[in-house]
């Protein structure tokens, strides 16, 4: 089966994406397509595969199936990579509504050259505090908001948040390379989360900048985290550390992330989004 695919990414956080809006002639499994597609030696290479999916009432539905072939509810980088896809084909406005897992959200194009979608800014709903919201069922006597993990030897404070997926964030000296290789899959699979959490090293530059580095769960490190850097500008905002807006640097780019303050309150997150090539795939399924 000859498969036609498009390759964009978000300050370098990479997806496949298929449209999947016309019925295909075979059934497909998912999870084993983004896990051979992904790789990058032996498949095209990516952080995962994305399905455009019908979506009556809005511009589309988006599936995001990371690398090891997991589902995720929610993807900023991949949302914004989906709204340059729709405006740039002429299929959607500046102004879209797209249905994930994390519910319906509403990116905007709100820079483009030539009818090409330059920058995007998403309104990624609302955060969320609770251990509950990120997959903990027991605290085990622990802050509502924050735990003590042993990493390294050390006793590191992690704080959580979910932005329709589950962040935890270590605030401090930027890890490296290997220690966000050796510590991410560890936290990642720390018992306390049920349904694993994405980690994060963010070190505070001044009252409107930091750098964060990303452990994204299903996927590894990767360039970049929007969800993520969404979470992390939002808990330095709360836990004072730092004034909104919040300037992200992640190895891929810049992100911009905009909070009121207010829990009930929208978290919108800005940054590019560049399509890299189009092609097609013929699948043989073993």
């Amino acid at each position: 089966m000859k498969l036609e695919f498009w390759k964009l990414h978000g300050c370098g956080n990479d997806y496949l994406f298929m449209d999947v809006r016309k019925p295909i002639s075979a059934e497909l499994d998912w999870p084993r397509l983004a896990q051979r597609l992904s790789d990058r030696r032996w498949g095209v290479g990516s952080d995962g595969l994305i399905t455009i999916n019908a979506a009556p009432g809005h511009d589309a539905r988006m599936r995001i199936y990371n690398s090891d072939g997991s589902e995720s509810e929610m993807c900023g980088n991949g949302l914004r990579a989906l709204a340059k896809w729709l405006y740039d084909r002429g299929e959607a406005g500046r102004e879209q509504s797209i249905v994930t897992g994390a519910g319906v959200l509403y990116p905007e194009v709100v820079a483009s050259v030539q009818g090409r979608a330059q920058q995007i800014r998403v309104n990624m709903g609302s955060p969320r505090f609770s251990g509950r919201a990120v997959g903990i069922a027991s605290l085990q006597g622990q802050s509502s908001e924050s735990g003590q993990f042993a990493v390294d030897g050390e006793n590191l404070t992690g704080h959580w948040v979910s932005m329709g997926n589950p962040h935890l964030v270590f605030f401090g000296e930027l890890w490296n390379q290997q220690q966000m290789e050796r510590r991410g899959p560890n936290l990642e699979h720390h018992a306390w989360f049920r349904n694993r959490i994405n980690v994060h090293s963010a070190e505070i530059v001044d009252r409107h900048r930091m750098r964060m580095r990303h452990w994204e769960r299903g996927s590894g490190i990767t360039m970049a985290c929007g969800t993520g850097a969404a979470g992390g500008g939002v808990l330095a905002s709360r836990l004072r550390l730092m004034e909104m807006p919040v300037a992200v640097e992640v190895p891929g780019g810049e992100l911009l992330v905009e909070w009121s303050g207010h829990d009930d309150d929208p978290t919108f997150l800005t940054g590019p989004a560049e399509e890299v090539f189009h092609g097609f795939v013929e699948w043989l399924a073993d």
